[in-house]
């Protein structure tokens, strides 16, 4: 692959790309400065400065796919063209054109919430604290079901309950594997207060905040719930792209994948909304 062997992508072709990519297949790099990050950035993405870039060339991932972006797409083609021309054999690089300024999907300020879970903690304790977080995103939905199962979308409401307790079970499977004496999932679940959602907010604040929306909308809903799970799946997207141990990447990713297709089937509920 020679210094210009990158491909262009644009952000429509990048957003299919997204839904037809596992989460281990790519990396998307942001190349802004922290401060641009901080304000607004594509969820999922790790930040990586372009000037810090060269220095940082071996962290990148040579089995997989690199997206760079920037702001409006000059500092994300030097990027492709820099990582290419230094010889690290990465699988694809792409460049995505426009940059966050033509990227008309959903933005996230702030950083990812990662300090719900610290990385300098044991791989149990991170299991732990994961699963304890799917348990509060579990709540949230059961809150929606409960004030709303006789509406049309209440199916997918209880799908998406059902579906955070199947990610702590995944959790779950990695989490025993650090254990000499294992408890049941069931007696393990049951104990977890899930109090604190993976963006870092307790639970009762969003709640509240769900509670005082002008409208109970279909839409409405719909839009708060997509936005707690691009939270998450910001969250465990960067946990992935950090963690050094390959059980816990492995681990992550797979949930950032779960989280992606939740994502997914509450953007086709919309189609179905009538308010």
């Amino acid at each position: 692959m020679g210094a210009m062997d990158f491909e262009n992508i644009s952000p429509e072709t990048f957003r299919q790309y997204q839904n037809d990519h596992d989460e281990k297949a790519y990396l998307l790099v942001d190349v802004r400065q922290p401060e641009e990050y901080e304000t607004a950035h594509i969820p999922g993405a790790k930040l990586m400065p372009l000037d810090d870039l060269e220095a940082n060339l071996s962290a990148l991932p040579t089995d997989k796919e690199i997206v760079f972006y920037c702001h409006s797409g000059a500092r994300s083609q030097a990027a492709a063209i820099i990582s290419l021309d230094d010889g690290v054999p990465i699988k694809k690089v792409y460049n995505l054109t426009g940059g966050i300024m033509g990227w008309d999907g959903q933005t996230l300020p702030d950083y990812p919430k990662v300090d719900v879970i610290r990385q300098d903690q044991p791989l149990s304790a991170l299991m732990m604290i994961a699963m304890n977080l799917e348990k509060a995103a579990q709540r949230f939905y059961e809150t929606i079901y409960n004030a709303h199962a006789d509406a049309a979308y209440a199916d997918t409401i209880k799908t998406l309950s059902l579906a955070e307790e199947a990610h702590a079970k995944t959790i779950y499977t990695y989490w025993r594997k650090t254990q000499t004496e294992v408890q049941s999932f069931e007696a393990l679940y049951s104990g977890l207060d899930g109090e604190i959602m993976e963006g870092g907010e307790k639970l009762a604040d969003v709640i509240e905040r769900l509670s005082a929306l002008p409208s109970q909308t279909c839409r409405s809903l719909m839009e708060f719930a997509l936005s707690i799970e691009i939270q998450a799946y910001d969250l465990y997207r960067n946990l992935a792209n950090d963690m050094k141990d390959s059980s816990a990447q492995t681990a992550f990713l797979s949930i950032s994948q779960m989280e992606k297709k939740h994502m997914q089937l509450l953007a086709r509920v919309f189609k179905e909304c009538s308010n």
